[in-house]
């Protein structure tokens, strides 16, 4: 039967409708697909969140760059830091300071926090660090070793005793039979190092990661003696943890094989 102009005019209408119903159709699967990035389904292995990590000074380089790492491995993971001294650290926690993960750069601060009941499993030791002289760019002072810390003309600077880079110091001095003569004590690493990187004094009691991260900027010079303090990095999850997943996932990386050449890279030993 031959179509009248009429009825092929209502074919073509029926035609488009049904293509225009299959695209509908497509587009609304494609945006179902989006919804489900857009609403930020749950990450295939099902952690999420932020993941706060309280670490010491010394470990900021490393730490910042594993963090990158551990992020792109756990898209949905988010870590944020809070960088101080150990001890600081320690008594931040016992005040019930919001974290998940505690690194510190001596047993001595760990054992604190785990005496108070508040660590989640048993610390890991996953690196060791030793001190090293640190002089400006140059060597202005003319400093030449250890012995230089007990005289009066150059200006010195060491992190205060309560802290692990100023226990180790203290360690060191005694070992050596040096009384040091510093001409200020800060309360972390890295207040030691910007008086050396800024030329306010001639030399500082500094980890060698410290004197690798402050590339041409210092001048470190080894000393023997730096062998009877080598400070022990442990590392563990924290009781209090409002992230308890993403806090053992990051523990567990901290100490894996894959985070070690990022610290071999710092200067830190690892064990």
């Amino acid at each position: 039967m031959r179509m009248t102009v009429f009825d092929k005019a209502r074919a073509a209408a029926f035609d488009r409708t049904r293509v225009g119903a299959v695209v509908a159709a497509v587009a609304l699967t494609v945006a179902g697909c989006g919804s489900d990035e857009e609403t930020g389904s749950a990450p295939a292995d099902g952690l999420s969140g932020t993941v706060t990590v309280f670490a010491a000074a010394s470990l900021t380089e490393t730490f910042t760059e594993l963090g990158k790492q551990f992020e792109a491995a756990h898209p949905g993971v988010k870590v944020v830091y809070s960088f101080a001294g150990s001890s600081a650290l320690a008594e931040q926690i016992d005040q019930g300071a919001p974290a998940d993960v505690f690194a510190s750069a001596a047993p001595k601060n760990m054992r604190q926090v785990a005496d108070k009941g508040e660590l989640n499993g048993t610390p890991v030791v996953f690196v060791r660090n030793r001190l090293e002289i640190a002089v400006p760019k140059g060597n202005p002072g003319k400093i030449t070793g250890l012995a230089d810390f007990g005289k009066t003309e150059p200006k010195i600077a060491l992190c205060a005793e309560q802290v692990p880079c100023g226990a180790a110091a203290k360690t060191v001095f005694e070992t050596a039979g040096i009384t040091p003569q510093p001409d200020t004590r800060e309360q972390d690493v890295k207040a030691v190092l910007t008086k050396v990187t800024l030329g306010e004094v001639d030399a500082a009691l500094v980890y060698r990661t410290d004197v690798d991260a402050a590339g041409d900027k210092v001048e470190g010079i080894e000393f023997p003696e730096s062998a009877k303090a080598v400070n022990d990095y442990p590392i563990a999850a924290l009781k209090q943890a409002t992230n308890a997943a993403a806090a053992a996932a990051f523990v567990e990386f901290v100490t894996s094989d894959e985070a070690d050449p990022v610290f071999a890279a710092a200067g830190f030993d690892t064990p």
